[in-house]
């Protein structure tokens, strides 16, 4: 360990470690963490093997340079290793901690982990000014030493794949760990189907139940059991097989529960899978097929999203650091509607333990109220669409006729989001009629009624069974689809799609005056992968898309590095730079081109001498994303032309326009959930508003973690004319963060890196 005198304290000194479970993404934090300490001048040391290599010291606490957390972003796991410390959980421990920490200088540390490793370094805080005299009195280090480092200043991040911390909506590793359960229960599925089969997958959640729950809620799962809210009743395996049992009578061809580790029953005692399987083998007469995911739900490279997730926490939580005042306690750095927030650590950990004391003591209602209210809301959708069949309309509640098509570009998620809207609707009553192939179809009177099981299997299918167009309205269509109205007696509208769907919804709006069959309530729901509507933080294909991107890139990237090449890489987005920005994040690309900003030939120069200076001190990889619309003289085309030609002799140039892939796929986990999310809040505003003399029209959309809908009548007010994008982009603060992890190194020192 290469440590200068803990006495000079002229230059800063930030510790990272990660601790406990492993999880995908953490990689990516400790890369942020360092170069941010790095940039901001500062120095950076990993501490290896958790929280046990801070009582190990020596060569377990090493400096870190800009060059030790190259092209490691892609990698699950953590480089510089975990461990559960049992030695730390003494207090002796946490002295030998200590003093390990003042000999190498680190008064400032990052830990990445679970509740059990931020409860450790929450203690080591509260102790830290009893242990400093301890190990002065008794001769362990200098007093000079301990007067230097008087406090321990300590930022958490919360690296869990089980999403079992507060002050975050989600912790690192939870959106990948839900791509492995998806990917392995879609799979199943299809062959499940194949023999008309049930199956009983168990999941990771000793404690809590969000992967059981949020993997139930995306792979459309027919019964699912979490820690949080077990069956209130006795006899709940003979529901639980009812239900199976009429689902098959009406259709369906397979039986899918999920289960978390920690299932238990309402009086608290453990329920394991095996008792689940046994009990559907026994009440349903039939061979069941158990599945334990295991530690593969752990592995593998992280989402795109826990890429950025963790790059966006490790650079704030740097930051909090170097600006931290004397007297300033340990906080957790989480996420929050997409923006970094910081909460106390005590207050986190001490909601997680009160998780934990109602859970013991079977308060479960106080349980799943401290989850948090999103966490019900998943729980009580994913009750109706488990169901064989819908509940019995209720008295008095009207009952509706409500229209869905899908409009735009194909977006994954779209199916996920009618399926949840036609089954939520039925349940309430309604009927739910669905229109062909876009606008064009509310044009033709391509409509019909869609029934529970009309959507059965769509939860996890990509595209647009609907069917989509482009169609912009024009004065002749307005009085077709007014016909179409009445002959259908549609009285309301659900339309999920990107811009041309928001506008056909503006449309009838403006009519209304001239056709009464559009005073209805309208709403819409954004999908389109480019991320470029207003009112909404993100749209609905968007995860999938990146997710698309990264997966392509990772690739490119492998074969690139083998040859010496620099990358040009176009992706979609239009006018809007969203994809190009967070796929460069999550794919380490050391520059992005954005429409936003533009692109001039000056910079052009200046990245291609960047580039080859690079390649000259041993750079083997060189990678840049470029939004498709950035610039319309220097396309892809051009730019590889001119890295090429420029590289002679230095090196390669390639260049990979990506597509239509990135709309294709499977949608991702996230972008289910939140598709049933938005649809399920949809219904309940169509039929708020359906009460109304004249009913309103509205978007929906995520701004700030939260559901909001906004007036359609705002929609032109929203949207620049000219490129027919959103004003507002929450999502250009993020630049400056993709900036400084993309440089080739500090700003105070530059060297190649990738």
């Amino acid at each position: 360990m290469a440590n200068p005198p803990a006495a000079d304290k002229h230059v800063m000194r930030i510790g990272v470690l990660t601790s406990g479970g492993d999880a995908p993404g953490m990689n990516a934090a400790v890369r942020a963490v360092v170069r941010t300490a790095l940039d901001q001048g500062a120095e950076a040391y990993a501490i290896y093997e958790g929280l046990q290599g801070l009582i190990e010291g020596g060569n377990s606490i090493r400096q870190m340079q800009w060059d030790s957390v190259s092209n490691i972003i892609q990698k699950g796991g953590t480089i510089i290793g975990t461990a559960r410390s049992a030695e730390f959980l003494t207090r002796a421990g946490r002295k030998r901690a200590t003093a390990n920490l003042l000999r190498a200088g680190i008064d400032r540390l990052v830990v990445v982990g679970g509740d059990g490793s931020l409860t450790g370094a929450q203690l080591l805080y509260n102790e830290w000014p009893e242990l400093l005299r301890e190990l002065v009195a008794d001769g362990s280090v200098p007093a000079s030493m301990a007067a230097s480092f008087p406090e321990l200043f300590i930022a958490g991040l919360p690296g869990s794949i089980d999403n079992d911390i507060p002050g975050t909506d989600i912790s690192i590793g939870a959106d990948s760990a839900l791509h492995r359960i998806t990917n392995a229960v879609d799979a199943i599925t299809s062959t499940a189907a194949s023999h008309q089969r049930s199956f009983v997958v168990e999941v990771m959640g000793r404690s809590c139940g969000y992967l059981a729950l949020m993997s139930a809620l995306a792979t459309g799962a027919d019964w699912v059991l979490i820690p949080e809210s077990p069956p209130n009743l006795n006899e709940w395996q003979q529901k639980m097989s009812s239900v199976l049992r009429a689902g098959r009578k009406i259709g369906r061809r397979d039986s899918m529960v999920i289960v978390a580790e920690g299932a238990r029953d309402w009086h608290g005692n453990p329920v394991s899978s095996g008792e689940v399987k046994a009990a559907l083998e026994e009440h349903l007469q039939e061979e069941v097929r158990l599945t334990i995911l295991g530690h593969v739900q752990r592995g593998g490279a992280p989402s795109a999203f826990d890429r950025n997730l963790s790059t966006i926490l490790g650079s704030a939580a740097v930051m909090h650091l170097l600006q931290a005042l004397p007297g300033t306690q340990p906080q957790l750095v989480g996420i929050r509607g997409n923006r970094a927030v910081i909460t106390p650590l005590h207050a986190c950990l001490a909601t997680v333990q009160a998780i934990a004391a109602a859970m013991s003591s079977t308060d479960y209602e106080r349980a799943m109220e401290l989850r948090g209210s999103s966490f019900r809301d998943a729980f009580r959708t994913v009750r109706t669409l488990v169901r064989a069949l819908p509940h019995a309309p209720q008295p008095g509640r009207r009952q509706m006729r409500i229209a869905i098509v899908t409009s735009g570009g194909a977006a994954a998620g779209m199916n996920t989001a009618v399926r949840a809207a036609v089954r939520m609707g039925i349940d309430q009553g309604h009927t739910m009629l669905g229109i062909a192939d876009g606008v064009q179809g509310m044009i033709d009177n391509r409509i019909s009624e869609l029934t529970w099981m009309s959507v059965n299997g769509w939860a996890h299918m990509g595209g647009a069974q609907l069917g989509t167009s482009r169609k912009l309205l024009t004065a002749a269509d307005y009085a077709a689809i007014a016909r179409t109205f009445a002959a259908q007696n549609v009285q309301a509208m659900l339309f999920v799609g990107g811009y041309s769907a928001y506008r056909a919804a503006h449309s009838l709006l403006q009519q209304r005056a001239n056709h009464p069959e559009f005073c209805i309530p309208l709403v819409c729901l954004p999908a389109t992968i480019d991320n470029d509507l207003p009112g909404s933080d993100l749209s609905i294909g968007t995860d999938t898309a990146l997710n698309n991107i990264v997966e392509a890139v990772d690739k490119i990237k492998q074969s690139a590095v083998a040859s010496r090449r620099v990358m040009v890489v176009e992706v979609m987005g239009r006018y809007c730079g969203y994809l190009a920005l967070m796929s460069g994040m999550a794919t380490g690309a050391e520059r992005v081109y954005l429409h936003e900003q533009g692109v001039q030939l000056a910079e052009l120069q200046a990245d291609v001498q960047a580039m080859a200076t690079g390649f000259k001190q041993d750079k083997k990889l060189g990678l840049i994303i470029r939004n498709e619309y950035c610039n319309a003289v220097y396309d892809t085309r051009f730019m590889w032309r001119l890295f090429a030609e420029e590289g002679r002799g230095i090196f390669e140039a390639r260049y990979a326009i990506l597509g239509h892939l990135q709309q294709g796929g499977d949608p991702s986990p996230f972008d289910r959930i939140q598709a049933t999310r938005l649809a399920t809040k949809c219904l309940d505003y169509i039929y708020e508003q359906g009460q109304q003399a004249e009913p309103a029209g509205a978007f929906i959309g995520l701004r700030a973690g939260q559901v909001q809908f906004t007036p359609l009548a705002q929609f032109p007010i929203m949207m620049d004319a000219v490129t027919a994008r959103p004003r507002e982009q929450w999502w250009l603060a993020l630049l400056p963060v993709m900036q400084s992890m993309a440089q080739a190194g500090p700003r105070s020192a530059q060297s190649p890196s990738h």
